[in-house]
C-alpha cells in the first residue's frame, strides 16, 4: 500500500471461531472489501425515474447501465432539493420520488446526501409573495420536513449552499436572497444550521460553497467564533476554464484545512472538450448548442482527474470526493462528464475505477488462519467480508492503527 495513505488504512488482526468457540485453526478463507469508509461520489439525478419505475423498454435498459457504471465507481450519492424543482407548487414536494431514489442508492450500499437545503438560485418562486419574516419561517419549516422525512436514508445535507454571495447576488430577485441581506451571512448559516440540526442531532451538516477566496475563510472563521457548529466544509471546484493543477489544489487545501473540520471536495468538473472562455465570470452565463468531447481532451480530463484524486486521498483533511455528474450533457452541455453521452467510458472513467477498485480496494484475497483461528492484513478503512465453505460473516474497521476483531462463523 502508498505510504501516504497510512491515515487510510488499519492492521486488521481477526481471529475466526466457529459458532461455538472453537478456533477456525490453519483454514482457508476469503476476504473480500465491500465498501470503503472515504467517500467516491458523483451526483445521480439521472436515476430518479429508474429507481420510480417510470421508464421501460430501450430508455430503461440505458438508466440501468448508467446506474450500474455510476455504483461500480461511487458509494456516494448526492440527490437534488433544490427548492423551485422539488416543490415548485407549494404544498406539493416530491418527496415520494426522492425518497424512493434514496432508498435506492441505500439499498446498493451507497451513502446518499442533500443538496441543498438552502440556496438562494434555483429557490421557490413562491417565497417572493411572503414578507422576510415569512420566507425565513418557511424555509426553517422547509428544512426541518426535509431533515426530518429523509432520516435514516439521507443523514448527509449541504445545509445552505454559496453564502459568500448570497446577500449581494443581484442577478435576480430571490426570497433567500432577501432574508441573507437582513440576516447577515453568519445569521442565516446560524439560522439553517440550527433547524437542520434540531430535525436529525447526528446528521452530517455542511457548508459549501464556490469561493476559495479569503472571503470564505472568513466566514468559516466568523463562524466558528460564534458557536455555529459546522461537521464538514464543501469546496466547489468546476473547472469548465481549466485545470487547478497540483500546486492550486495543495494551496487550497492547506488553507482550508486550519480549520480542523472534515473537507468535502462537492462538486468536481473536468472538461474533456474545449475550455470555457477565461473571461467568464459566471460559468452559468456560457450558453451552447454544442460542446463536444474531443479524443485528445479526454486524456487530458483523464490524466487531470487521476491528479487530483490522488492529492485529494492523500490529503488527511479530505473524507469525501464527488464528480459533478457521471454523463456529458448534464450542465451547461458540457462534456465535463466520466462516460459520453452513449454511456461508454472515457479514459477518466477506466483510470479513476483503477485507482478506486484496484488500487485503494482490497480485492477478493485467500488466506489461511494460523493454528489458533488468526490472521493479519493491512486494510483500507471500511466494511469487509470474509467466507469459508459455504459460510459467510461481515465486519467493519473505521479506525487507524491496529482493529482487533472476533468473528464467528
Amino acid at each position: 500500500m502508498n505510504a501516504n495513505h497510512k491515515h487510510r488504512t488499519t492492521e486488521i488482526a481477526l481471529t475466526v471461531t466457529k459458532e461455538d468457540g472453537t478456533p477456525l485453526a490453519n483454514q482457508e478463507v476469503e476476504l473480500a472489501q465491500t465498501n470503503h469508509k472515504f467517500l467516491f461520489g458523483c451526483t445521480g439525478f439521472s436515476t430518479i425515474p429508474l429507481a420510480n419505475h417510470e421508464l421501460e423498454g430501450e430508455e430503461k435498459a440505458h438508466a440501468e447501465l448508467h446506474a450500474h457504471k455510476l455504483m461500480e465507481l461511487c458509494n456516494f450519492i448526492t440527490l437534488p432539493f433544490y427548492w423551485g424543482r422539488f416543490e415548485a407548487e407549494r404544498g406539493r414536494p416530491d418527496t415520494k420520488r426522492i425518497l424512493k431514489t434514496a432508498e435506492y442508492f441505500v439499498n446498493h450500499g451507497c451513502r446518499v446526501k442533500g443538496h441543498p437545503l438552502c440556496w438562494h438560485t434555483v429557490t421557490a418562486d413562491w417565497l417572493m409573495e411572503m414578507s422576510n419574516k415569512e420566507i425565513i419561517q418557511t424555509q426553517v419549516a422547509r428544512i426541518q420536513r426535509e431533515v426530518t422525512d429523509f432520516a435514516g436514508l439521507i443523514d448527509t445535507w449541504d445545509v445552505i449552499n454559496e453564502v459568500v454571495i448570497m446577500p449581494i447576488f443581484d442577478k435576480y430577485d430571490n426570497g433567500i436572497t432577501r432574508i441573507a441581506k437582513e440576516m447577515g451571512r453568519t445569521g442565516i448559516i446560524r439560522t439553517m444550521f440550527e433547524a437542520a440540526r434540531s430535525s436529525s442531532p447526528n446528521a452530517t451538516l455542511l457548508l459549501n460553497d464556490f469561493d476559495m477566496s479569503k472571503d470564505y475563510e472568513d466566514l468559516i472563521e466568523a463562524c466558528l467564533s460564534e458557536g455555529i457548529k459546522i461537521d464538514a466544509l464543501g469546496l466547489q471546484s468546476h473547472m469548465h476554464q481549466g485545470y487547478w493543477g497540483a500546486e492550486k489544489t495543495r494551496e487550497t487545501l492547506e488553507r482550508f484545512s486550519r480549520f480542523n473540520l472534515p473537507i468535502h471536495f462537492t462538486e468536481i468538473s473536468l472538461v474533456s472538450g474545449e475550455l470555457m472562455p477565461a473571461e467568464i465570470v459566471d460559468l452559468n452565463d456560457h450558453q451552447v448548442e454544442e460542446w463536444p468531447t474531443k479524443p485528445e481532451a479526454e486524456i487530458r480530463q483523464a490524466e487531470e482527474a487521476t491528479e487530483l484524486y490522488q492529492i485529494l486521498f492523500e490529503h488527511p483533511a479530505v473524507e469525501a470526493i464527488t464528480y459533478w455528474e457521471l454523463r456529458d450533457g448534464g450542465w451547461l452541455n458540457a462534456p465535463s462528464g466520466l462516460i459520453r453521452k452513449d454511456l461508454s467510458n472515457k479514459p477518466a472513467y477506466d483510470m479513476l475505477l483503477d485507482l478506486v477498485k484496484n488500487q485503494w480496494w482490497l480485492s477478493p484475497t485467500k488466506m489461511v488462519t494460523d493454528d489458533k483461528g488468526m490472521l493479519k492484513l493491512n486494510g483500507y478503512l471500511g466494511t469487509y467480508s470474509i467466507s469459508c465453505e459455504d459460510k459467510q460473516a461481515s465486519f467493519s474497521v473505521d479506525t487507524q492503527g491496529v482493529s482487533t476483531l472476533y468473528i464467528k462463523m
